[in-house]
């Protein structure tokens, strides 16, 4: 097997909520398999339906009631909120969801099904600048 580092893909969000990065993944050659690293503790990997956007909306909306603003009276336990209501549930919600990912690539195409897309879930409330490092491991 032979390691290729692709460039980093940086994203822009403007606040909470799914961004497909699918596209933004540079041309594979080969064979192997790709991993992606999202370098934040604030924000996750995702593979998701990418035909209908209301599964995103769906997505972040259930994220958010379940792990709602340290605000909220039920997030009272909370100490880590001198970063602002969205921070510590942020850090939460990096923790249940994925923060890296391993896609098969059969010939130069992401193994991914039908409807699949790959997703930076931004868990704070303001524009970030996300970066995901990306390794593709060629079978030979």
């Amino acid at each position: 097997m032979s390691s290729d580092d692709l460039p980093d893909i940086t994203v822009g969000t403007q606040g909470q909520g799914l961004y497909e990065i699918t596209d933004q993944i540079a041309p594979l050659t080969g064979s192997g398999l790709l991993t992606l690293f999202i370098r934040h503790t604030s924000a996750s990997l995702l593979i998701q339906e990418n035909a209908d956007p209301e599964v995103q909306t769906d997505l972040a909306n259930f994220f958010a009631r379940l792990v709602p603003p340290s605000s909220d009276p039920s997030m009272a336990y909370l100490t880590h909120t001198y970063e602002g209501p969205d921070d510590m549930p942020a850090h939460i919600k990096s923790a249940l969801l994925p923060t890296h990912l391993s896609i098969p690539v059969a010939e130069g195409r992401m193994a991914l099904g039908t409807w699949q897309g790959i997703y930076v879930f931004e868990h704070r409330d303001r524009p970030h600048q996300r970066h995901v490092a990306l390794s593709f491991m060629r079978s030979i």
